[in-house]
C-alpha cells in the first residue's frame, strides 16, 4: 500500500475514533460509538500492516494472532465487577509498550536526520518517562482495585519531597542524555527513577479517588502513545494518543470537580491520608437497628416514591437485576422509582450506569447527583445498595473528615433509608458514615443480591 493511502486511510480512522467519542458521550448513542472505534482501528490496523515501509510481517501476524487471542479470552471472562482492574491493567501495557518503542527508537536513532537528532532524544527521554509511570502506576491501581494491595495510601516521610526530587533528577538526566547526544546511563538511570516514581504516585493515593486515578492513568497512558507516535513517526498514533490524553485529562478534571478536589490534591496524596484520616478515625458513632427482607418489602409496598442509590457492593454482588426486577415491579404497581448516581460511584466513571444499562433499566429514571439531590427530601424510602462514601453525611458535617466538602447524595434527608451492607465496616475510602446510625436509617446485613432476592419474593406474594 503506497503512502498516500496510508495517510488517506489514517485520516479515515482519525475521523472514526472522534466519532467514537462523541457517540461514547450518551448513553443512547454508546452503540454506535463502541462500533466506530472498533472500525477506526481496523483500519488503523490494515493500513500500518501493509504499508510499503514495514517489513517482518510474519512476525507482526503472530503477534496480532497471540494478543487477539488473549484479548478476546479475557472479554469473554472478565466480569463487570473486575473492569475496573482490566482497564488499570491495559493502561499498563500501553506504557510497558512505550518504554520498549522508546528503547528500540533510541538504538535505532542512526537511521534520524541530523538537524531532527536532538529532537529525537528528546522524543525517546520524554516518551520513556511518561511510559514508565504509566506503567508501574496502572500496576499499583490493579492491584488496589483487586485486592491485592491496600487501599490505605502510602505514608512515606516527605512524599511530596521525594515526588519532586525524583522530577527534578530526571529533568537533570534529559540535559545530560541530550548534551551526551544519548547516553544509556542517563536513560536507564531515569527509567528506574520513573518506574519508581509512578508506582509512588499511585499508592500514596487513597481508595476514595481510585475512580479519579484510573481516568489519570487513561490520560498518561494517551500521552503515552502520542509519545510513541512522535519516536514511530506516525501521525495517526500521535493524533489517537492526543485523544485519548486529552480526554481522560478532561474526564479527571469533570471528576475532580464533582468531588470538589483539586487536581493536583488527588494525585499528590488523596482521600484517607494525613491528620484527617487520623482525626475522623472508623469507630462507630451510635447505635444502628437492623431490619430484615419483609420489613424493606413493606416499607417499599407503602411508599409512593424510591430513590435506589448503587455503589460498587451492588456490582460485586450482581444485583442489578433483582434491583431491575423491583423496579419494573414497584413502577407497575404505580411508585414512582428512580436511581441516584454519584459521579465516582464504584470504581470507575460510569460503572454504575453500564451495570444498570446491563440489567435494562430505563435510561430516562438514572439521574446524576445533581439531578437527584434536591428530591430526597420529599422521597419516602431511600434504598442504598453497597454505597458508603458517596452518601456519607460526614462530608457536610465533619470539617475534620478525609471527605469534606466532596460533594454527596443526600439520602439522609429522605423519610426512610435502608443501607443495604455485609457488615459494618468502613468503606472503600476507609470513613465511618454517621448515616447507619442516623433514626430514619435502618441496615439489612447480607449478600445485597440475596436480600434484594427475598425482598423481591416478598414483593411477589
Amino acid at each position: 500500500m503506497s503512502q498516500g493511502l496510508v495517510t488517506a486511510a489514517y485520516i479515515v480512522a482519525a475521523i472514526c475514533f472522534i466519532f467514537s467519542l462523541a457517540g461514547l458521550s450518551k448513553q443512547e448513542t454508546a452503540k454506535q460509538g463502541c462500533y466506530s472505534g472498533i472500525v477506526g482501528m481496523a483500519i488503523a490496523l490494515f493500513a500500518t500492516i501493509f504499508s510499503e515501509t514495514v517489513s517482518g510481517l510474519g512476525w507482526i501476524m503472530l503477534a496480532m494472532i497471540v494478543g487477539a487471542a488473549v484479548g478476546i479470552h479475557k472479554a469473554k471472562k472478565v466480569e463487570m465487577t473486575e473492569m475496573p482492574e482490566l482497564i488499570a491493567l491495559l493502561h499498563s501495557f500501553v506504557g510497558l509498550a512505550a518504554v520498549l518503542v522508546g528503547f528500540n527508537s533510541f538504538i535505532d536513532a542512526g537511521d534520524v536526520s541530523a538537524e531532527m537528532h536532538t529532537i529525537h532524544l528528546v522524543e525517546v527521554f520524554l516518551g520513556v518517562f511518561i511510559g514508565a509511570v504509566t506503567f508501574t502506576g496502572s500496576v499499583v491501581a490493579f492491584g488496589k482495585l483487586n485486592g491485592k494491595i491496600a487501599s490505605k495510601p502510602l505514608q512515606l516521610p516527605h512524599k511530596h519531597k521525594l515526588n519532586a526530587a525524583a522530577l527534578l533528577v530526571s529533568f537533570i538526566l534529559l540535559l545530560c542524555f541530550v548534551s551526551a547526544d544519548g547516553s544509556w546511563f542517563a536513560l536507564l538511570v531515569m527509567t528506574v527513577i520513573a518506574l519508581a516514581f509512578g508506582w509512588h504516585l499511585v499508592a500514596s493515593i487513597g481508595g476514595a479517588d481510585m475512580p479519579v486515578v484510573v481516568s489519570m492513568l487513561n490520560s498518561y497512558s494517551g500521552w503515552a502513545a502520542a509519545a510513541a507516535g512522535f519516536m514511530l513517526s506516525n501521525d495517526l498514533l500521535i493524533v489517537t494518543g492526543a485523544l485519548v490524553g486529552s480526554s481522560g485529562a478532561i474526564l479527571s478534571y469533570i471528576m475532580c470537580q464533582a468531588m470538589n478536589r483539586s487536581f493536583i490534591s488527588v494525585i499528590a496524596g488523596g482521600f484517607g491520608s494525613g491528620d484527617a484520616a487520623s482525626s475522623s478515625g472508623s469507630e462507630e458513632v451510635g447505635e444502628y437497628r437492623e431490619v430484615q427482607a419483609a420489613e424493606v418489602a413493606a416499607m417499599l409496598k407503602d411508599a409512593s416514591s424510591v430513590i435506589i442509590t448503587p455503589g460498587y457492593g451492588m456490582a460485586v454482588a450482581q444485583a442489578q437485576y433483582p434491583v431491575a426486577e423491583i423496579t419494573d415491579l414497584l413502577r407497575k404497581n404505580g411508585t414512582e422509582v428512580r436511581f441516584g448516581i454519584h459521579p465516582v460511584a464504584g470504581r470507575l466513571p460510569g460503572h454504575m450506569n453500564v451495570l444498570l444499562a446491563e440489567a435494562k433499566v430505563p435510561y430516562d429514571i438514572v439521574l446524576e447527583m445533581d439531578e437527584i439531590n434536591d428530591d430526597f427530601a420529599e422521597t419516602d424510602v431511600v434504598l442504598v445498595i453497597g454505597a458508603n462514601d458517596t452518601v456519607n453525611p460526614a462530608a457536610q458535617i465533619d470539617p475534620n473528615s478525609p471527605i469534606a466538602g466532596m460533594p454527596v447524595l443526600e439520602v439522609w434527608k429522605a423519610k426512610e433509608v435502608v443501607v443495604f451492607k455485609r457488615s459494618m465496616n468502613t468503606g472503600y475510602a476507609g470513613v465511618q458514615n454517621p448515616l447507619f446510625f442516623n433514626e430514619n436509617s435502618v441496615m439489612c446485613f447480607g449478600d445485597a443480591k440475596a436480600k434484594v432476592d427475598e425482598i423481591l419474593a416478598e414483593l411477589k406474594k
